[in-house]
């Protein structure tokens, strides 16, 4: 797989040669960059040349594209591959580098030698010395193979896809498992350095999900949500939101523990990068929107903690993917009749939802009419004619309307109807019979 990142860097890379290419030198000759000196797939100047088994070399960003595309034979002789090895071409690699060194009065620049991504056999190699040391207990030696792990990660993106499809996440998992199950203060700085690695080693398979979500190591996530250092507790929410994900009963076991709804809310309140604020804000709306026996309890909790104003506060300057999350949120949050009542009570819901229909997302529109729905419906059953007429106010019957004619989901369209058919009721009363609204620059699906 080649990740987005390596073709923006590949695209400015080649501009850059051909930048070369077409410029004069000095001495008013244009700088030809020699045959030998170019990938034959791309024709630029080769970054990492690799030879195949064929004998041609090419630069490794394109010939991994190639092979990864499905192609089994060379590109340029049309051989089939014997095997996908790709072998350095240091005596290419260094001519290709003396060649830019000999040129910088041009404006080459020198291209650094590539490092090697890791292998299979090597990651698999320093995991089973992880599992060996967490089976003994030896704290010192585990860290240091972390950290070698994390050294990969960083050198490349291929090293990093390595390290996960290699299955180290399972074995990352067993550790923190282990060593917060002896004493999460004494191996703090271990499980910090595991979790900052687990951020981006999902899936994890079964077995790591289940360690991952064991009891011991939910509490030690919860600790971490509690720290003081920014960095692990941004850390430990990433986690969470992945593993939350996974399964409703992590979810439950997540909201027994104690502090983890103010460490949750308290991430939003310091805003330690849009990254965490995101990932709190989903690993809330799970627990809110859960449908455990303990939901009633929970729920109180966060209202306890003003999160409809921190919510409310977020949808009125917040970004679009950040909007998505705070609306699931104020719905889960509207799933009980305290949380309905409060939501009510706040003079900004009503408005803020409205205006956030068919203005943000897909996903965002359907929120904001089940929030509206939940708001609308009284608790005896009937109606709550205050809400009806606010909603009238703001437009709602018009943009519900256009709800329903661009399409949604089953349930938001049962929804928006009832929604509908309750405001109409209302519209004459209220002398609301405006029903313009601008159609024009609104896209069909």
């Amino acid at each position: 797989m080649i990740l987005p990142w390596r073709r923006r860097g590949a695209g400015r890379r080649s501009s850059k040669v051909e930048d070369l290419s077409s410029s004069e030198g000095d001495l008013g000759m244009e700088l030809a960059i020699p045959k030998y000196f170019r990938c034959p797939i791309s024709l630029d100047l080769m970054k990492d040349p690799v030879t195949l088994s064929t004998g041609i070399t090419y630069d490794r960003e394109n010939i991994e594209k190639w092979i990864e595309s499905g192609n089994q034979n060379c590109p340029i002789t049309n051989q089939v591959l014997r095997n996908f090895d790709l072998i350095p071409n240091h005596a290419i690699r260094r001519m290709i580098q003396d060649w830019c060194v000999e040129n910088r009065s041009h404006g080459v620049e020198r291209i650094p030698t590539p490092r090697i991504p890791v292998s299979p056999g090597e990651v698999l190699d320093v995991c089973s010395k992880i599992e060996a040391a967490t089976q003994t207990g030896d704290r010192k030696t585990c860290l240091e193979l972390v950290e070698k792990v994390k050294k990969w990660a960083r050198e490349s993106e291929r090293s990093r896809l390595c390290i996960v499809e290699s299955g180290a996440g399972c074995v990352f998992s067993a550790s923190l498992d282990y060593f917060s199950s002896v004493s999460i203060e004494e191996n703090e700085s271990l499980l910090a350095e595991i979790l900052s690695s687990l951020t981006w080693m999902f899936p994890l398979g079964e077995e790591g999900q289940s360690r991952l979500a064991s009891a011991s190591s939910l509490r030690c996530m919860a600790g971490f949500l509690n720290s003081e250092d920014l960095s692990a507790r941004q850390n430990a929410v990433l986690v969470l939101k992945e593993l939350l994900s996974l399964d409703q009963k992590h979810v439950n076991a997540l909201a027994e523990i104690e502090g983890v709804d103010r460490a949750l809310v308290k991430i939003i309140k310091d805003q330690i990068c849009p990254k965490a604020t995101n990932a709190s804000l989903v690993a809330i709306y799970y627990i809110t929107s859960s449908h455990s026996t303990s939901r009633d309890n929970i729920i109180p909790r966060f209202l306890e903690l003003g999160i409809v104003s921190l919510v409310l506060e977020i949808l009125l300057g917040g970004e679009r993917r950040i909007s998505e999350k705070a609306l699931g949120v104020l719905d889960g949050i509207c799933g009980c009749r305290q949380g309905v009542k409060m939501a009510g009570n706040h003079a900004l819901t009503t408005p803020v939802v409205v205006k956030k229909i068919l203005r943000v997302s897909e996903m965002a529109t359907e929120f904001s009419v089940s929030i509206l729905w939940k708001l609308c419906k009284s608790e005896d059953g009937g109606v709550n004619r205050d809400q009806l007429t606010e909603a009238l106010s703001l437009g709602a019957f018009q943009k519900l309307l256009v709800v329903l004619q661009v399409g949604c989901s089953e349930k938001t369209k049962e929804k928006a109807t009832e929604l509908l058919k309750l405001l109409n009721q209302n519209r004459e009363r209220l002398g609301c019979s405006d029903s313009s609204m601008v159609f024009k620059h609104l896209k069909r699906p």
